[in-house]
């Protein structure tokens, strides 16, 4: 993979010209995040991280079925609490609107419904992992 300089040097322009701390951009599978961390006055430490987006690797084309996505970015939870009964496993059958997991975005728990009725053949994310929009989190069939 070439890491192309000119780019993360315009992301963090941005960060400075928008004043933010976090910026990502992703592009097919490459994903660049840059970050600034500022200690004290006039102390500004600019970061850029270029990884493989395993979201986009992980969920193949080839698995068939009904794809219940997540609406939003954020970190999803199988679970309504730590120990809990998970919402759903693989080989229940579950009816359209019931929640498969729950994706916390800005301390706010947002339910994710399964938009059909189904059998679930596979969960494609692990509890507490950061999910983006439009991720496939569970496959129906």
């Amino acid at each position: 993979m070439k890491i192309d300089k000119k780019l993360i040097k315009e992301l963090v322009d941005n960060l400075k010209d928008f004043n933010l701390t976090e910026l990502e951009y992703q592009e097919g599978q490459t994903k660049i995040k840059v970050s600034r961390v500022t200690r004290g006055i006039d102390q500004t430490k600019s970061n850029a991280i270029v990884y493989q987006n395993k979201a986009v690797l992980n969920t193949s084309d080839h698995d068939e079925g009904i794809r219940v996505k997540s609406p939003i970015i954020g970190t999803a939870y199988l679970a309504p609490e730590p120990g809990a009964k998970k919402f759903v496993k693989v080989g229940d059958k579950i009816k359209k609107g019931q929640t498969v997991m729950i994706v916390e975005a800005m301390k706010t728990m947002n339910h994710v419904p399964s938009t059909s009725e189904g059998e679930v053949s596979k969960i494609l994310v692990e509890d507490g992992q950061p999910v983006e929009f439009g991720q496939t989190l569970v496959i129906l069939k």
